[in-house]
């Protein structure tokens, strides 16, 4: 029996929530597609295409792309491959298994730039534990902070600790859901436990790798605080990522139109991006469906 008295509480509900998340992105395309200063105030003034054509031609915006999409595909990889291992052992039930699984999620549970503060503290060129440890071998003090490659590496690796445990609470969800009987049948024939990975696990769990790892590439090309935190997108730009690079352009230089043009231009690398990923796993997924 339907009761037409909930569409007076559901549609005002629907507007507000499609007026705020509509306006602003609206509003965003069209100063994308103007030259608007606040600092100095300068009148908007149409240019078309100009911001995109000048972001398309910058060698920092190709730069900027390339270093985030370094930072997404190793820190991801990583953290499926570490993330998946972990979830295996604490599925097998090892020795100390509910106290790893509460040590492996408190990363997860911390702010992001506390992470970085943390991150940074352990990462110091002089006073940072690391070095410390390092001094002690005899070994020179290493600038994790202050030299691109080392920078950028020390940026992954505290991306790795943060999100790991997301990887590790998913897959464990996803093992303790995999029938037991089908191994069972393989323990008949004398399967090992490398073929009933790549034979059972790693397939059966396919639609929820691939959704995993999704989920943790869309989240990691909106990196900012980590790198903020971190190095500040130094030394130079060598570590300035897209989203801060639209910080910088936005809230320092006041540039609103060209940083609209740089945010729907990222907006459409990641869609690209989602579709060609999409379309290249689903043929595999929905054989496992």
């Amino acid at each position: 029996m339907r009761d037409p008295i909930k569409h007076v509480f559901i549609w005002p509900a629907f507007l507000v929530v499609l007026l705020v998340s509509l306006f602003p992105l609206i509003y965003s395309l069209t100063i994308s597609f103007q030259s608007m200063r606040l600092v100095p105030p300068t009148p908007p003034r149409f240019v078309g295409l100009g911001n995109y054509t000048d972001l398309l031609t910058q060698a920092r915006f190709w730069n900027v792309v390339w270093t985030t999409s370094v930072i997404v595909f190793c820190s991801v990889t990583i953290q499926y491959v570490i993330g998946f291992a972990i979830a295996l052992a604490l599925h097998a039930r090892v020795p100390g298994e509910r106290l790893f699984r509460a040590a492996f999620l408190f990363p997860m549970l911390m702010a992001p730039i506390a992470v970085a503060l943390v991150g940074r503290m352990l990462f110091h060129s002089t006073v940072g534990p690391i070095n410390d440890f390092f001094t002690l071998l005899g070994m020179p003090n290493l600038p994790f902070l202050t030299d691109a490659t080392w920078a950028l590496g020390s940026i992954i690796a505290v991306e790795i600790w943060q999100w790991t445990p997301f990887v590790i609470l998913l897959m464990l969800a996803g093992l303790q859901t995999l029938p037991p009987e089908v191994y069972e049948a393989a323990e008949l024939e004398n399967a090992s436990g490398w073929r009933q990975f790549w034979g059972i696990t790693f397939p059966m769990l396919l639609p929820i790798s691939a959704a995993v790892v999704f989920v943790r590439i869309i989240e990691s090309f909106k990196i900012i605080d980590t790198v903020f935190v971190l190095t500040g997108g130094g030394p130079g730009i060598s570590t300035e990522t897209l989203t801060l690079y639209a910080y910088q352009e936005g809230f320092k230089k006041f540039n609103l139109g060209y940083t609209s043009a740089l945010s729907f231009l990222f907006l459409l690398v990641i869609m690209i991006f989602g579709v060609i990923y999409l379309t290249i796993l689903r043929p595999q997924i929905e054989k496992r469906i």
